[in-house]
């Protein structure tokens, strides 16, 4: 029996009909026209792309594989199977030789948006972020209303640690309407943290109102709604999710969550075996982090110190080998030294410090500064229910203007005198028009900057800013060095002071010689505030920060707790510390792992002097 013979104008005209079907996203039937198309030429070029493609689409990349290798052997020349090759080598996992395809690509003159966006998703899944932040910035460029592209670009920098571009790259993007709802609800998560809390809320209001969200997507939120410390919804969104079969796929993610919201619940032992069992399928080094510093604190909350204190050393272990791949230079560079402390002010440039053009009190900001985990954000949150106060999320104001200075040539800190009055009314107008992209002040508030590591730019607080009051928070030096060891901290050159205890407590010695020195040169005004004392006598300490301040007394400043509550997002780890009742039970915790502690004490024993605590 002879076959049908062959009909170019039904071959045409199936090809054309697959190709509308694929644009149309009905990938079934696109499929179906292609392999038609083939059934009468199985030479057919055109039918194999648009196959691969439909391929593609489907994430069938293991069918789509072989058929690439065979286009690029066929027509070696042509750039788009050689982009489609290596797309479909990533989708099964051979990143290398995806990016191999890749590169041929770009030598075959293939450098779309398209081309930098695929090249940017396998560094994103090589964990590159740096290469995947540089790449897919100029698909930016060449494709600046794609969300998809702009998404991806906001995740590689977010991962580099690189928050400012990642912020920047936010800026005037309003049309998200193209994304996956599991694209949204990793958007907001990244906006919470990058500062955007307004934005985060409106994407997560439009979310809210879609009652069939992918497993993905609705984890996401339950990590949000734990995070702005919305426990009841958190708690009633997993048990939804828990119902969910596709819940399943979740993994290590999803006990992660479980484990988070039963330590919230102080359910600790069902925390620990949650996070134990997230452990049993994190077997990468540089993943086990997200679950053994929190295992850690229910450990310890538990009071077993013991096996607490072993998976804290292995926490920070697994930190450095993501931070290797997030922030390799940092890594490179080591624990930082404190650099900035082997350097002073010169007396004689200070002795030529014109002040007589600087804001008043009134319109001079707050600044609240420490060394991290000495009860700062208990202080914030005091300030920030003041109706004539208003904070923001910790930010690097201060740090961009000594940046300023820098970029103006000056030698810093010995060399401010120079600044002339122009020069200052800029880097101040700056510093406010910054602190305007976070806050909004209303008229009569005064701005409270809360940045523990200010401590260290004492020189340009007192320069730009001689009249703003000081609230200097002290706290156990035992218990801050503790608390940073026990704390998840994103940012590498602190995550990787905090990962040893006497690189920890050097550090922390020599910011305050640093502070003390300063303050004893440059006279700012300054409340000193101990931590154990605020929490023994808190209406007193609450007080006293109003009468420093020159504020009228509000009760409200005795609810700091309910305050924290009603503003939801705290960017800081204590988010979850600072919602509860003022109370004692983070006083003298050091005590617990004297033996371990013993390295920092013997560096902290000039702080301990200084300050008449006991390391006994």
């Amino acid at each position: 029996m002879r076959a049908n013979p062959y009909n170019p104008d039904q071959a045409r005209q199936l090809l054309s009909q697959a190709v509308a079907q694929l644009h149309a996203n009905d990938l079934s039937a696109a499929e179906s026209s292609c392999r038609s198309v083939l059934a009468l030429d199985p030479e057919s070029h055109d039918a194999l792309t648009v196959l691969g493609a439909v391929l593609l689409s489907q994430q069938r990349h293991v069918d789509a594989l072989p058929l690439f290798e065979d286009l690029v052997r066929r027509r070696p020349s042509e750039p788009t199977h050689w982009l489609n090759l290596g797309t479909a080598r990533r989708g099964v996992g051979s990143l290398e030789e995806a990016l191999t395809a890749y590169m041929r690509a770009a030598q075959l003159g293939f450098l779309t948006a398209d081309f930098y966006f695929n090249v940017g998703l396998t560094h994103l899944d090589r964990r590159d972020y740096e290469s995947a932040r540089s790449v897919l910035k100029r698909a930016v460029e060449l494709a600046p209303q794609d969300a998809l592209i702009r998404f991806e670009y906001v995740k590689a920098c977010y991962e580099s640690l690189q928050m400012d571009e990642a912020a920047a790259a936010l800026e005037g993007w309003a049309d998200f309407s193209s994304l996956s709802p599991e694209h949204l609800a990793d958007l907001s998560h990244r906006m919470m943290n990058l500062g955007q809390s307004q934005r985060a809320e409106q994407t997560l209001r439009h979310l809210g109102a879609v009652d069939d969200l992918e497993p993905r997507a609705r984890l996401t939120l339950v990590q949000i709604l734990e995070r702005t410390n919305r426990l009841p919804q958190a708690r009633e969104m997993l048990d939804r999710l828990l119902t969910d079969p596709g819940a399943a796929t979740l993994g290590a993610d999803l006990l992660i969550a479980q484990a988070l919201l039963a330590q919230r619940e102080q359910r600790h032992e069902e925390a620990v075996e949650l996070f134990r069992r997230a452990l049993e399928q994190i077997p990468q080094l540089q993943d086990r982090h997200y679950a053994l510093f929190p295992l850690a604190k229910s450990l310890d909350a538990l009071r077993l110190y013991d096996q607490a204190f072993p998976v804290l050393v292995e926490a920070h272990e697994s930190q450095i080998e993501q931070l290797k791949l997030s922030a390799p230079l940092a890594v490179a560079r080591g624990a930082p030294v404190m650099e900035i402390t082997r350097y002073s002010c010169d007396p004689a440039d200070v002795a030529q410090w014109d002040d007589s053009d600087a804001p008043a009190l009134a319109e001079s900001p707050i600044f609240v500064v420490a060394f991290p985990r000495s009860g700062t954000t208990l202080l914030e949150q005091t300030l920030d229910a003041h109706p004539l106060l208003q904070s923001m999320d910790e930010q690097p104001l201060v740090q961009n203007a000594l940046d300023d200075i820098i970029g103006l040539g000056l030698r810093y800190p010995e060399q401010l005198a120079p600044l002339d009055a122009a020069q200052r009314a800029t880097l101040r107008a700056r510093y406010f028009e910054r602190a305007a992209g976070r806050v909004e002040l209303r008229p009569g508030q005064r701005l409270v900057d809360k940045n523990p590591l200010n401590l260290l730019r004492l020189p340009v607080i007192r320069r730009l800013f001689p009249h703003s009051p000081i609230v200097l928070a002290i706290r156990h030096p035992c218990d801050v060095v503790l608390s940073c060891f026990m704390q998840h901290f994103r940012a590498p050159d602190f995550a990787l002071l905090c990962a040893d205890l006497e690189t920890l407590a050097t550090g922390f010695r020599r910011s305050f010689d640093f502070w003390y020195a300063h303050a004893q040169m440059l006279q700012p005004a300054v409340l000193e505030v101990r931590y154990e004392e605020l929490v023994a006598n808190f209406d007193s300490g609450a007080r006293a920060l109003a009468d420093f301040l020159q504020l009228p007394w509000d009760d409200v400043m005795l609810s700091p707790a309910a305050h924290a509550r009603a503003k939801g997002f705290i960017s800081t780890p204590s988010y979850s510390q600072v919602v509860q009742p003022v109370n004692r039970s983070a006083v003298d915790r050091w005590k617990a792992y004297q033996s371990h502690l013993a390295p920092a004490i013997r560096q902290l024993q000039p702080c301990l002097a200084r300050w008449g605590y006991s390391a006994s």
